[in-house]
This record gives structure tokens, sequence and C-alpha cells, in this order.
């Protein structure tokens, strides 16, 4: 399923304003939710990096009913260094362009990994949402990343926490979670 490409900036663009709207009103009237019991938490991919949650976001909606994994994954242009410091903070303010897209259930906030490269860990309600906000996020990434390191990849009939407690084997893939290596 998964097309791996950006909408066409149009559709983009219609898109973001679409859930950018629809957003802000779920912020309005106090839907979203930032829950703590995750923070903190090191998940581990199957290409041997892990990267700590720094943030949850929620929407306070009923369970899906075609859970869905998105796992979403970018490089961004010209942070180093500190100016990783200055992500967290920043990405605070697209909270309200993802939330209003149809599906959305949650969200998990990855710090960089060794490698640069941020990832979120989304829950959505269907795959077809899923894979049509990942390709409208990418129109959106490919503004600030690094040329060739937009990513995403869509596991379909898993919960989010399924998927990080209780991983499938398979390819050492950026995206594919994994259980915590053994000491």
């Amino acid at each position: 399923m998964t097309l791996q490409g950006p909408l066409a900036v149009e559709a983009a663009a219609a898109a973001l304003w679409r859930g950018t709207t629809r957003g802000a009103g779920l912020v309005a009237r106090r839907r979203v939710h930032q829950p703590r019991d995750l923070t903190g938490r090191r998940l581990h991919f199957a290409d041997g990096t892990s990267a700590v949650v720094y943030r949850e976001t929620r929407l306070e909606r009923p369970a899906p009913s075609q859970p869905t994994v998105l796992v979403v994954g970018f490089r961004l242009r010209l942070v180093r260094g500190h100016g990783h410091a200055v992500v967290r903070p920043a990405s605070e303010l697209t909270t309200p362009v993802f939330i209003g897209f149809p599906g959305f259930a949650t969200k998990l906030w990855l710090a960089h990994d060794g490698h640069g490269r941020y990832r979120g860990v989304y829950e959505w309600d269907g795959a077809g949402p899923a894979e049509d906000y990942a390709r409208t996020l990418w129109r959106l990434l490919a503004l600030v990343s690094v040329p060739g390191s937009v990513g995403y990849h869509v596991l379909p009939d898993v919960t989010r926490d399924v998927a990080l407690d209780f991983p499938t084997a398979g390819p050492p893939a950026w995206w594919r979670p994994v259980l915590a290596p053994a000491l």
C-alpha cells in the first residue's frame, strides 16, 4: 500500500488547510491532551537506532475501529548540535496541523536518533487515512528536511501499543519497532 511520495502541491495544500482548520477547533474545544505516561521512554528500531519519546499528543475520541500504526521519519536540514533543542518547542506549533486529519488518534514525538533522524509514531484509524496524511505531511517536511530523508511506513491492523510492546520480526528497517536489546 505504501506509495512513498508526496501528494501534488495543490492537493497537499488543500488537505493541510482542512486539517489545520479542524485541528484548531479541536484545540479550542480542549479535545487534545498530552499525557506524560510514555515521555522519556526509549524506543528501539530494527536498524539499530533508538530515540526517546519527548511528547505524546492524544485526541479525545473513540478507540480506532481499524487501528493502524504510521511511522514517519525525516532529518531536518541545517539542524545540528544545540539546534536540536529548538525543535521540541517549535514542534508544538504543528499540533493543530495533524490532529485535524481524519482518523488521527495519537502521536509519539521522538527526539533525533544517532543519525539525526526524527520520527513520529502515530496511531490512526484506517490505513488509507494514515497514508493520505503521510503523503500530505511529506510535502510539508520536504521544505525543511534533508533531500531524500523523508519516509514513512504504514502498519495496518495493529495498535501502537502492540506494535511497540510486541513487535514482529522483519527487515532491519528504520521504521520497524523492536524490543530493547538485552544488556
